[in-house]
């Protein structure tokens, strides 16, 4: 794409236009944009001092700030280095009707790394592919913009820099890196570009030798590629094709198992303290953690928390309760909320109900279209495996009952006055629904258990037995992974 780029080859259609007249028709576009359930994600990115700045300035000088973000991602200006890769780009996507300008990006670390090796390339490049993937199908627009200049511009550029005090700062190690080796950034950036030019989200080389010409290319691709996308007829997407269920992983439980009490009482504080012994050596290992507790309404998943962290460090963990999403939540994609609590290395978050509402009560209660949620099961396993992969460990819990002991509970909790705060009229809803409700864990099961993350299934018929379960999954599970980090030094 870059290797045989012709910089005298210009496009003259629109050399004639005031950048103001292009700005304002993409200004009418972004109008319609806010009224519509669309978003649009621009991405500026390519060679040192190509030009982004003045290139995002004529992208935004005749929108309406109101609904708009710029975000700039400059290692040195963010503390992003104890997150999991994607995070510090997934907090700034654009909401339904927002536009979001990315000043570098998620592609930026990888092109400025002559040195990356081609595992660490392929996969950092999977997870950009699959989130790419995902925002299109949510209906967010990707344009993604490169900014090419030949080496002699930019060897005059950074002279020019040079010789202005007041601009002199600007010019960064990278600056100087690119110039020195342009030809192997070239052929590095080219080598990305081809493998990232997806048929959703292409690449789009534009030519800053003027950089007058460059913001007019800039916006006209914004507005052709907005309404384009404004003027396509509404188009229900294909369902996924999901092969027949036949397994019933819950159906293999014994929801009779129970514990004596004696040897829950023997074994609960000592289990207690060597799961806040590990948790604290994952802190000091810098090891970040994810427990995801999912499962029947009233299963006892507060109480196998509360007594999982009952001596554990509360400065160590955070427990993020998942409720319906807030108004403002349900203007981003269903994953965008979880990306903002993912924990920073050596802590835990703990979710009681997480991501895997997407597949359980917006699947039954129909909050989702069908092509959504059952896109959701691929979408889910990829997020997990890059974050595994970025080194983080993942415990799911699926605690489950029967329907008669739910109703039981239900009926225990009405007439405990202590306790009937807890149920609700949407609560008996969900129990009519129990069925569905227990096909679509199934189906969660099956299609979201694996190596990276696999599901633990605990009976919670005996409230006790599903407490010390819950430990001891999370000792051996986390010992496990503790192990496995120290191999890898």
């Amino acid at each position: 794409m870059l290797k045989d780029f012709d910089f005298d080859k210009k496009d003259t259609t629109l050399s004639g236009t005031k950048r103001s007249e292009l700005g304002s028709e993409l200004a009418a576009l972004q109008r319609k944009l806010v009224n519509s359930d669309s978003s649009l994600l621009i991405i500026v990115d390519g060679w040192e001092s190509s030009g982004k700045g003045h290139i995002l300035k004529d992208l935004t000088r005749e929108l309406d700030p109101r609904y708009f973000e710029v975000s700039v991602f400059d290692d040195a200006l963010d503390d992003y280095a104890e997150r999991p890769f994607l995070w510090r780009f997934a907090r700034d996507l654009p909401g339904k009707g927002r536009i979001a300008f990315f000043d570098r990006s998620f592609y930026s670390e990888l092109m400025n790394d002559l040195k990356v090796k081609d595992e660490r390339l392929e996969h950092h490049l999977g997870y950009i592919s699959f989130l790419e993937r995902m925002l299109v199908a949510d209906n967010t627009i990707v344009l993604k913009l490169f900014l090419h200049h030949s080496e002699n511009t930019m060897e005059k550029r950074i002279e020019k820099l040079k010789d202005d005090p007041h601009r002199e700062f600007l010019i960064t190690k990278d600056d100087e890196k690119q110039l020195k080796k342009y030809t192997k950034y070239l052929k590095h950036f080219d080598k990305i570009l081809a493998m990232t030019n997806f048929d959703s989200s292409p690449w789009h080389v534009i030519s800053s030798e003027d950089l007058k010409d460059a913001s007019r290319e800039a916006i006209s691709i914004a507005s052709s590629t907005l309404k384009s996308h404004l003027e396509q007829t509404e188009k229900k997407p294909p369902v996924p094709i999901r092969s027949g269920l036949k397994e019933k992983p819950l159906a293999k439980v014994d929801l009779k198992a129970t514990i004596p009490e004696e040897e829950y009482e023997a074994q609960l504080e000592k289990l207690q303290e060597e799961a806040g012994e590990l948790v604290y050596e994952m802190w000091l290992k810098k090891i970040p953690c994810v427990l995801v507790f999912e499962g029947t309404d009233a299963a006892g998943k507060g109480g196998a928390i509360s007594r999982l962290t009952r001596l554990i460090d509360p400065r160590s963990y955070d427990v993020a309760t998942t409720a319906a999403p807030t108004e403002n939540e349900s203007r981003y994609n269903y994953l965008w909320r979880f990306y903002q609590t993912f924990p920073v290395k050596g802590k835990m978050t703990i979710y009681d109900r997480s991501w895997y509402g997407r597949v359980l009560v917006e699947r039954v209660e129909g909050f989702t279209p069908e092509h959504r949620w059952a896109a959701a099961y691929e979408e889910i396993n990829e997020m997990e495996h890059n974050l595994v992969h970025d080194g983080l460990l993942i415990i799911k819990f699926l605690i489950v009952i029967d329907k008669e002991e739910q109703k039981q509970r239900f009926k225990d909790r009405e007439n405990d006055p202590e306790k009937n705060y807890k149920l609700t009229d949407e609560d008996w809803r969900n129990h009519e629904k129990f069925e569905q409700y227990e096909e679509a864990m199934n189906e969660m099961v099956v299609r979201t258990d694996t190596k990276d993350a696999p599901w633990i299934i605990v009976a919670g018929t005996q409230k006790e037995y599903a407490r010390i379960k819950v430990l001891k999954e999370f000792i051996s599970r986390a010992r496990t992974f503790i192990d496995s980090h120290e191999g890898k030094k």
